[in-house]
């Protein structure tokens, strides 16, 4: 159902709701809230956190008073309130000097922010005291929206959407549900956008996280089967080539290293195919491993092809091949192929691929284009960010020359076919730090390797987590690393100013940025909100030392590689998770400077602090992941999402990681009971685990 036929959703309202890659009534019904708020009763000023969003009652305390500074209208007033004295400001918002009167009470709503030792709020909800009781206790639900789209707006839309969609077809089988003590699927998506209470939200959570993992793992099992039976396309055999940059190489490979070489090697020239995740930190040295599977393919005559999630870093991995090529007189022909390539150039590399002259092909998606044939593709090495299903397999086993008998669906296993399937060697890097224990569930259809050791010579990073006060000194910072030649990235949790007026976003912190330092330090933003192109030519431009301060969201995870980056300052750092702050810090650290990282946490309390501070103690991703498995539970439902490749729409990994093992033992005792999963009972759920084109089930991140 077209989201159009919602009532009061028209043409400029769908438009908005495609920005969020919303098109449907049914994507609609799952585009959960990012969080929710709580409205707690008034409390005390003197007892009320600062940095944290409270209420407090209050009356006028003095004439409302309004000014104009650049165009821009500052209404302000003072609030008696139990406790103290509230100083509020509001911006453009000049009516409330006539609809505010004098000796009525109010509830303050918002940020409280203490400033030079008086109490202050911008832009806080002002609520008559019977309608915040009404709403007192409540939980109403918080929407990732975009500029123009409301929270309001996006409600109103889903209550309809619930209303129309039908949420009676259960996709999980009534003997689970019993076992779990999971409500029903209407109840859970009912209660997952308005919940009645903190216990109902929580169980309809743990009820849809389950589900999204339950159907992920049950792909990834039913491709385990069917790829453990594939035998490799083109078996290799050893090369010296290998061997010899090896040993000329400045530096030599980790201990580490030299084992998953051995292991990747190994594969190569087994009669199987390869599908192997190769997961280490930033800098840990997995890209001279993909180079060296690359080289091997070359050298026994086949074709390999190396994909990366960005242009920018498409052009870096070509450009560091390139340089081994001519330093060590490799014997490889490697090309370029992304979609910014002239239609002139694109149709000369064509032409080299299909001939086989060029043996290495480095890109974006390009690479997989119907136009794009390979004579004797043989490896894939793929970032993260594109993992692919066996329909994208099979596409690229057709270009390089092979013909699959399986007509492009996931063979049941347990079904006796004969049938011999034959498929190119595929290698998975992933600087994402997941411990083993979830690794081996949630790459369930890959051998696993990892990369637990750093070069000797690498400057660890030095890190401070420190609260708001601390903001100024930490530009001043920025400042004397600009001077010095150096570049920095600053995080912020939104691209836009929103409902959350507790969280920094892209847009207003960089004019905020560009007022507080000189001049001179160049300025730009990132966000993925970006087109595609433009998202480029800032990357690019960060890259050739165009910018001296990039203001970016998490999009700058993968996808850029500054080694003159020595600075990151992240904003909210407190709605972070612990691994996904590690990963952030990986975009500084690579070159022969010493780096810095800054986590500015707007909650003082204790135990956030302490949790943060878990930063300080080590730079290795493993033992991070770890501690955040540790101190995350079910019940922390607030916080900025985990990234990279296992973006769900509600699972996180972490706080979730209880519910993902449950999920993962139920996968495999159905799959054991019933591997094609024909019962009458998982008629529903088996539907819901393909979707046209790809034999991945696609898990949108809100």
């Amino acid at each position: 159902m077209d989201i159009r036929n919602l009532k009061g959703v028209g043409e400029k309202t769908a438009a908005l709701f495609e920005k969020l890659h919303v098109y449907t009534a049914e994507e609609l019904v799952s585009y959960y809230p990012r969080d929710y708020e709580q409205f707690s009763s008034p409390v005390s000023l003197d007892r009320a956190p600062a940095e944290e969003i409270v209420a407090v009652e209050g009356r006028l305390a003095g004439n409302v008073a309004t000014r104009h500074v650049r165009g821009l209208s500052i209404t302000a007033f003072e609030v008696s309130c139990e406790g103290g004295s509230l100083h509020m400001t509001y911006f453009n918002m000049p009516y409330l000097k006539n609809s505010l009167k004098r000796g009525q009470p109010y509830i303050f709503r918002g940020c409280l922010h203490c400033r030079k030792d008086r109490y202050v709020m911008e832009q806080a909800r002002i609520y008559k005291p019977e309608e915040y009781g009404k709403l007192t206790d409540c939980m109403q639900p918080r929407y990732a929206t975009t500029k123009g789209l409301t929270n309001n707006a996006v409600t109103k839309a889903v209550r309809q959407a619930i209303g129309l969609v039908d949420l009676s077809k259960d996709p999980l089988p009534e003997r689970i549900r019993a076992a779990e003590g999971f409500p029903a699927f209407r109840e859970a998506v009912e209660q997952m956008h308005f919940p009645t209470g903190r216990k109902a939200l929580l169980a309809a959570r743990s009820r849809l996280v389950f589900d999204e993992f339950f159907r992920f793992i049950l792909v990834l099992r039913r491709m385990r089967e069917s790829n453990e039976r594939m035998k490799a396309a083109r078996p290799m055999i050893e090369v010296a080539q290998t061997e010899r940059l090896i040993e000329a190489l400045p530096y030599r490979l980790t201990k580490a290293q030299q084992k998953v070489w051995a292991e990747i090697r190994a594969d190569l020239t087994s009669e199987y195919a390869m599908n192997r995740l190769v997961q280490g930190d930033v800098g840990s040295g997995k890209t001279i491993l993909a180079f060296l599977s690359l080289i091997m393919c070359a050298a026994n005559g086949f074709q390999g092809a190396m994909m990366a999630p960005t242009e920018v870093l498409a052009r870096q991995h070509y450009e560091s091949l390139m340089k081994l090529h001519t330093e060590y007189g490799l014997q490889i022909h490697p090309v370029l192929l992304t979609g910014s390539v002239t239609a002139k150039d694109r149709r000369a590399i064509y032409a080299q691929i299909e001939s086989g002259e060029a043996d290495i092909v480095i890109g974006t998606h390009a690479l997989i284009q119907e136009k794009v044939a390979y004579r004797s593709l043989s490896l894939v090495v793929t970032d993260e960010q594109h993992r692919f299903g066996v329909r994208q397999r099979e596409t690229l086993a057709a270009k390089g020359g092979l013909s699959p008998e399986t007509g492009g669906e996931v063979p049941d296993p347990g079904s006796g076919s004969s049938r011999e399937e034959k498929a190119v060697h595929v290698l998975v890097m992933s600087a994402t730090p997941i411990p083993r224990t979830l690794a081996i569930i949630l790459y369930g259809d890959l051998h696993i390797s990892v990369l637990d050791e750093l070069p000797a010579d690498r400057l660890p990073i030095k890190n401070c987590v420190v609260d708001t006060s601390y903001r100024n000194t930490a530009y001043k910072f920025i400042e004397k690393e600009v001077a010095q030649g150096s570049q920095v990235y600053v995080i912020c949790p939104m691209v836009e100013e929103g409902e959350e007026q507790e969280l920094e976003d892209v847009v207003s912190y960089a004019k905020k940025l560009k007022s507080a330092l000189p001049a001179s330090i160049r300025v730009e933003t990132l966000h993925g909100r970006m087109r595609p192109t433009e998202k480029t030519r800032i990357m690019e431009a960060f890259e050739a030392h165009d910018i001296d301060v990039l203001v970016s969201t998490t999009v700058i995870e993968v996808g850029i590689n500054v080694p003159n980056a020595t600075v990151m300052l992240v904003e909210n750092a407190e709605r972070f998770g612990l691994a996904q702050l590690h990963q952030l810090r990986g975009r500084v650290g690579r070159g022969d400077k010493q780096s810095y990282c800054i986590f500015i946490s707007k909650s003082k309390r204790p135990e956030t602090m302490e949790r943060l501070k878990i930063l300080n103690e080590s730079n290795d991703g493993f033992y991070i992941a770890g501690k955040d498995l540790a101190l995350r539970g079910p019940g922390d439902l607030f916080g900025i999402r985990q990234s990279g490749d296992l973006q769900f729409a509600l699972g996180d990994i972490y706080r979730d990681a209880a519910v993902l093992q449950r999920a993962s033992e139920w996968a495999e005792k159905v799959l054991a009971e019933d591997p094609s999963l024909s019962g009458e009972e998982y008629a529903v759920l088996k539907g819901s685990l393909s979707l046209q084109g790809t034999n991945e089930v696609d898990f949108r991140s809100i």
